[in-house]
């Protein structure tokens, strides 16, 4: 999955250390089943056969690319795990990060899409329709990792209060601070243009939060940045907000929300709370004014009491408040240009 997982919980308590370890185990295990980068992993198996013929995959990753698919039909589009082929072209996968020719990007918009996937939940296969369509999990998987073992930890004999951290962009805050009492944990959001900079602390209970943003996966050509989110309805890389940060009760649907909101905005994400009244939502964008320099934040269905914001420009809306008129700009134009 290419990133660095960490558990915090109280060492002290009976098992703990013994079940951290089987978690990380798990990992491992689900990092074989995940990963592009090697080739013997489940996916690239996947990849490498799954267009000439449906192939039987494993429940627990037939359960994730469904679960992909209906984010990716909440967000029209938005959300595809049918990108790798585009995140090649790009040189986000083995590089080199360069700006692929027009021929070159429109045959991995053909070979991309959602709509070229093939379920048969009765025999439990996937097929592709077309050649090249390349499964990338990239925006999920981590998350799923995540919850994988929250759910190990609560089927555990003794469970534990534990932080849960993929990466440092995905986590999962399992029950309350150890030795307190009934604290929720806390964690902090930095200003990704100062990254020693805490900006917004949220305080969760049994919830995940997922961010992206292109600011430290991206490269820069005659004056324009490119980063690692690419909008799969345009093949390009749009240059979004600062960030997007979700609140969600799964870790994986934090990460796959924050990736399609990177590439849609605010309105989008009204939208999906409507539907899905668990989630928040925070967008951190660049200050319309350079005076101070501070980004300006939207706050989206957050409890004013679970969210602290620092020496920054912030406005909230609730769940049936309409998004300010300043901030419906943020959605990205289709086109990433």
């Amino acid at each position: 999955m290419g990133t660095t997982f960490e558990l915090r919980f109280d060492a002290a308590t009976h098992g703990a250390v013994a079940l951290a370890e089987s978690c990380f185990d798990l990992i491992d295990d689900l990092e074989m089943m995940m990963t592009i980068y090697r080739d013997d992993s489940t996916l690239a198996r996947i990849n490498a056969s799954y267009h000439s013929a449906p192939v039987v995959v494993p429940q627990d990753l037939f359960d994730l690319l469904n679960l992909a698919r209906s984010i990716h039909q909440a967000t029209d589009g938005a959300y595809d795990i049918t990108t790798g082929t585009l995140s090649r072209i790009w040189g986000f996968v083995k590089g080199p990060r360069r700006v692929p020719g027009e021929k070159e990007l429109q045959d991995a918009l053909d070979r991309t899409g959602m709509r070229y996937l093939e379920f048969d939940p009765g025999n439990r296969t996937i097929r592709s329709a077309r050649k090249g369509v390349e499964l990338n999990l990239g925006s999920i998987g981590k998350g799923y990792a995540i919850d994988r073992v929250v759910h190990r930890i609560r089927s555990a004999i003794l469970p534990i209060p534990a932080m849960v951290h993929g990466g440092r962009s995905s986590l999962y805050a399992l029950g309350h601070q150890p030795g307190t009492l009934f604290e929720p944990w806390t964690i902090s959001l930095h200003n990704p243009a100062a990254p020693d900079d805490s900006i917004v602390e949220l305080k969760l209970v049994d919830q995940a939060v997922g961010t992206s943003g292109a600011t430290f996966q991206s490269f820069h050509v005659d004056g324009r940045t490119y980063g690692h989110i690419i909008d799969p309805r345009s093949g390009i890389p749009p240059e979004g907000p600062l960030s997007v940060t979700v609140i969600a009760p799964t870790a994986a649907e934090a990460d796959a929300i924050s990736t399609a909101l990177y590439l849609t905005g605010p309105a989008m994400a009204a939208r999906l709370i409507e539907a899905r009244p668990g989630l928040g939502v925070l967008f951190l964008r660049r200050p319309d004014h350079q005076d101070s320099g501070l980004p300006e934040l939207l706050v989206m269905n957050v409890p004013r009491e679970r969210i602290t914001v620092r020496d920054i420009q912030a406005e909230f809306v609730g769940p049936t408040d309409k998004v300010p008129d300043s901030w419906l700009g943020e959605s990205i134009d289709r086109s990433g240009k």
